[in-house]
């Protein structure tokens, strides 16, 4: 008596895909689409005469951090990152991310001088907010600046993002940002004036560093030093 052949049904992939415990594949796992994340391929080699413009993001869960409150505590971990090979010259903190112009010696140090300014800050500012956890969402996104234009148009985008973000709002021709190291910005093309808190705060110690590269120092001033009044284009 001759068996009769089973019939073969072909599955889909969901259809074939089966939860097997510890290690293996499971319902919803693995990176949510549409989540901006920085991929983790290797960094290009960073030349140090080429100033960087970095962005750190916050997790979604994160509270704001662009609160006056948290200001100090933002300069002493800014102030207290600096190294002989790497340094913050300027930088902008927004609600759920934050801006950075920074100088480093090598590709190395420039990924142990962000780790370890991300580290102290979010250190800090957990303590600050009662919470615990991760702050930063990703890696840091780099991005070497190479033309003495590209300079003066990410120094614009930095110390004015809040006019990126927020367009709606009317802001006075002499406004400057207090969350950002614009009180301390030596390129502005006038002095800073207008409210008193603005030569209180720029009196005090800058957290950030003069910048060594000619680039940032001198090369972007032969476009023009900017004005309070610019609009940042995206950087």
């Amino acid at each position: 008596m001759s068996r009769r052949r089973k019939r073969h049904i072909q599955l889909t992939l969901d259809q074939a895909r089966k939860p097997v415990g510890h290690g293996g594949w499971r319902p919803n796992a693995g990176r949510p689409r549409g989540r901006k994340v920085v991929p983790h391929d290797a960094r290009p080699e960073h030349k140090s005469r080429f100033p960087v413009h970095v962005t750190l993001r916050l997790r979604s869960d994160a509270a704001p951090i662009a609160r006056e409150w948290l200001m100090k505590t933002i300069h002493a971990a800014i102030r207290d990152s600096h190294k002989a090979s790497f340094q913050l010259v300027e930088f902008n903190v927004l609600s759920n991310h934050i801006h950075l112009l920074v100088e480093a010696g090598s590709t190395v140090e420039l990924s142990r001088g962000m780790q370890g300014f991300a580290g102290r800050l979010a250190l800090r500012l957990n303590r600050m907010l009662n919470r615990q956890g991760k702050l930063f969402a990703t890696r840091f996104h780099a991005r070497a600046l190479t033309t003495p234009r590209d300079v003066r148009n990410t120094l614009r985008y930095v110390l004015l993002n809040r006019k990126h973000h927020d367009s709606h709002t009317r802001f006075d021709r002499y406004w400057i940002d207090p969350h950002s190291s614009a009180p301390w910005f030596d390129g502005w093309a006038e002095p800073i004036r207008g409210d008193y808190w603005k030569h209180e705060l720029a009196a005090q110690p800058s957290p950030t560093r003069r910048a060594t590269t000619w680039l940032l120092a001198t090369g972007w001033r032969n476009r023009g030093l900017l004005r309070f009044d610019e609009m940042p284009s995206s950087g």
